[in-house]
């Protein structure tokens, strides 16, 4: 994508089992290196901030935490392996949790890193969890709680809501049960949660909202449990037996045993399609659909709706990076190269999250046109999504003037984005998106012509095609019906985004600006 959508974090797990303690494995494995090179493997779903919690009940700090401001390698030490190796040592134990960062909103602030870890003197009530998603219903959630006496926040992110909802049901005198526990919380959220928590007393869950609107995977194998938010991490630390965690239950490791619980009744499922068209790993699996397939299927399936005339001076160029492989099965169909038109330059921050005086310059200066690709060339530039349109509009200028491309084709690989995201996509107000103002009030999951054209003239492009909403389901391999298509329909999956998205078209009524989850004052979540 060439503006880097701002994503809801990611989680990882790691436990030795009893089985794997009488083995004599924790000193051949060592959970807080595995758990590291799992989190490098989720670092396309945050960059802002990482952290690892270990748990060992033979150290007097039981919990102990690491975190920080800055990717795994930096908040590690990786580069340096002296440092590294004194971390990693330190963070010794049996089991441990792990979280990478994206803020919707929040500072760049430590403070806001997690595992988030409450101490207590009792060893079920001090615990650390990292959490994927965000809480659509935060305001209500908070007013609620700040009635309640003596009650206060400091961060005013969900994050620190559903710590302060973890510890409300833990403050019995005895132990509460985790299921118990996530279902209560279930009960009272709304939105995208999916949760990995570690306790003092060495308890450990792992759970899947009851929409699955994001995805988790888990494996057991040798005596070791491991889950993380994309399959890819599992595999590439050596495990096999990869399965998804269906939504609305988890994973619970107790007294060095596992199990498997509903915590909430079974939902109709609304999986964020955008996990499969931009998020994830092109290396994961979500639910048994392949990500890598799905994208290639799109790229198909754009080729066939083709309507421009098709000959020798035609070549597709891939937006790096995560539209390559809808780029390569486009090309494919048509019969024409897929090449490497645009050099992405790594070092340029991500221009999505920018302030808007500083994001047109660094969109000029992340890719480089190649003219020994592009001169004279009618270019079929293979998009995954468009959103604010921002660094499109600059590289559709600079296909022409420093590329020398004669034509340029935009295809995107993804309906067009009409409406925010409330579950963890840094995308929510109506205003900073590019489709809402040209699509008409009777638009139904497919732009005619005439929208089209009107698009393609503000890109600054020959000319625009986007797949259907239709197409959405068909690409993926599973029912529509099964799908979170909230940014591509503006109609959600639970009550409170369906409220949001009212409230986002009267802001965008009477221009006002900020994100819709600031009504009533509230800063609203952190997109954890």
């Amino acid at each position: 994508m060439s503006e880097d959508i701002g994503h809801e974090c990611g989680v990882a797990a790691l436990y030795l089992l009893k089985e794997a303690v009488q083995e004599r494995l924790p000193e051949a494995l060592g959970v807080a290196s595995i758990l590291a090179a799992m989190l490098l493997d989720l670092q396309n779903r945050g960059q802002l901030a990482a952290g690892i919690t270990t748990y060992d009940a033979g150290r007097p700090q039981i919990l102990k935490t690491h975190r920080g401001v800055g990717t795994v390698s930096e908040v590690l030490q990786m580069s340096r392996p002296e440092k590294h190796a004194a971390i990693i040592s330190d963070l010794a134990g049996q089991a441990a949790i792990g979280h990478v960062r994206y803020a919707t909103c929040g500072l760049d602030d430590v403070r806001y890193a997690q595992p988030f870890e409450r101490q207590h003197g009792r060893l079920w009530k001090w615990f650390s969890f990292a959490f994927n998603g965000n809480l659509a219903n935060f305001p209500e959630l908070r007013e609620r709680l700040l009635a309640k006496e003596l009650y206060h926040f400091v961060l005013n992110t969900d994050t620190e809501m559903i710590m302060h909802s973890i510890a409300y049901g833990l403050r019995g005198d005895a132990p509460t049960g985790l299921r118990e526990l996530m279902g209560g919380l279930a009960r009272d959220f709304d939105g995208a949660y999916n949760i990995a928590f570690l306790d003092g007393l060495g308890r450990m869950f792992v759970a899947r909202d009851p929409l699955g609107l994001r995805p988790m995977s888990y494996t057991v194998e040798n005596g070791v449990f491991a889950a993380a938010s994309e399959s890819v991490a599992l595999t590439n630390a050596g495990f096999r037996q990869v399965k998804s965690l269906e939504p609305g239950k988890m994973v619970v490791v107790e007294d060095g045993k596992l199990r498997v619980e509903r915590f909430a009744p079974p939902l109709r499922q609304a999986r964020c399609f955008f996990e499969w068209v931009y998020f994830s790993n092109v290396a994961s699996s979500i639910d048994g659909a392949s990500v890598y397939m799905t994208r290639a299927n799109s790229g198909r399936l754009l080729a066939q709706q083709e309507s421009e005339t098709i000959n020798g001076e035609c070549v597709a160029v891939a937006v790096p990076d995560t539209a390559k492989a809808a780029a390569d099965a486009f090309a494919y169909h048509l019969g024409i190269p897929s090449m490497e038109g645009l050099i992405r330059n790594r070092y340029v921050g991500r221009t999505f999250i920018q302030p808007a005086s500083t994001r047109d310059s660094s969109a000029g200066r992340k890719y480089t046109p190649l003219p020994s690709v592009l001169a004279g060339k009618r270019v079929f530039l293979v998009e995954d999504s468009i959103v604010r349109a921002t660094t499109l509009r600059a590289l559709a200028v600079r296909l022409r003037e420093e590329g020398r491309a004669r034509e340029v084709h935009v295809r995107v690989a993804c309906p067009p984005i009409v409406a925010p995201c409330f579950y963890g996509i840094d995308m929510s107000t109506l205003g900073e998106l590019f489709a809402p103002k040209y699509v008409p009030e009777d638009y139904a999951g497919r732009p005619d012509e005439g929208t089209l054209q009107k698009m393609a003239e503000a890109l600054g492009v020959d000319s625009l095609r986007y797949l259907a909403v239709d197409d959405l389901g068909p690409c993926i391999g599973v029912e529509p019906d099964s799908l979170c298509l909230g940014c591509v329909t503006g109609r959600y999956p639970t009550a409170c985004g369906n409220e949001l998205m009212e409230e986002a078209r009267r802001n965008f009524a009477e221009g006002r600006t900020g994100r819709t989850y600031e009504r009533a004052a509230c800063p609203g979540p952190d997109g954890a």
